[in-house]
């Protein structure tokens, strides 16, 4: 199988569940802190390719959850500044294999990328936790 550079938010549940989905396909999967690395503009692009700027952001993000940034009024150079900045923005996971790099966990797109033994009800990229609920560690 594949190894899948995985860059998650340590703790998140959503991101736990997403690479034992990988690792049950047997996917050899190693896991990095999307928060503590060291992102340029151009590395973060590799991830987001074409897809429009507000598609980037991590919509669990506590700013953009409470409405004090709206992804949709920022353009592509702002967006970059601000997730380099704040890691947190960034939409997880960054997905690197095989020379391909992806944004989110899309799992009919992962399925035929990288294939999954199964899929899991409702969206496992979405954060289920409403905007006042504790956030994971």
């Amino acid at each position: 199988m594949t190894t899948v550079i995985f860059y998650e938010k340590p703790g998140c549940a959503n991101n736990a569940r997403q690479k034992v989905l990988l690792a049950a396909a047997g996917h050899t999967v190693l896991a990095k802190n999307l928060l503590t690395e060291h992102w340029t503009a151009e590395r973060l692009l590799a991830f987001f390719g074409n897809r429009p700027v507000a598609e980037w952001f991590n919509r669990a993000a506590p700013r953009v959850k409470s409405g004090e940034l709206v992804p949709e009024e920022v353009d592509a150079a702002t967006a970059l500044a601000m997730m380099r900045a704040e890691p947190l923005l960034i939409r997880r996971p960054l997905i690197e294999a095989d020379g391909r790099f992806e944004v989110g966990f899309d799992q009919a797109s992962i399925d035929a990328w990288l294939g999954l033994n199964r899929q899991v009800e409702g969206d496992p990229e979405s954060c289920p936790k409403r905007h006042d609920a504790k956030p994971c560690p």
